[in-house]
């Protein structure tokens, strides 16, 4: 009876070694299936700033062929409403952030 007793509880020893042991893998692929939705965010996020990239560079030209082309009026109007937009910016955050 005793060495019965004694394989049960070698038994139930082993069960909770292997019960710990799926556990930790299962939070391995937790964390690995966390990774990867991150990094598909940041590609993500990479695509989103590369495409604002191109559109900056694009709308940057557009303005040095307008300032080369003498139209000084609509330079003047882009310098002003670029400078309104810095300074609302400014003072939204200095709301937010105060």
């Amino acid at each position: 009876m005793s060495e019965a007793y004694e394989r049960e509880r070698q038994n139930n020893s082993r069960l909770d070694e292997l019960a710990s042991k799926v556990s930790a893998l299962r939070g391995v692929t937790v964390d690995i299936y966390d990774n990867a939705r991150d990094q598909d965010v940041i590609d993500n996020s990479t695509d989103l700033f590369y495409n604002m990239s191109s559109s900056l560079k694009g709308s940057a030209s557009r303005i040095t062929r307008m300032a080369r082309s003498g139209d000084k009026v609509a330079v003047f109007k882009l310098a002003a409403i670029i400078s309104g937009v810095v300074v609302l910016l400014w003072l939204i955050w200095g709301w937010i952030a105060g």
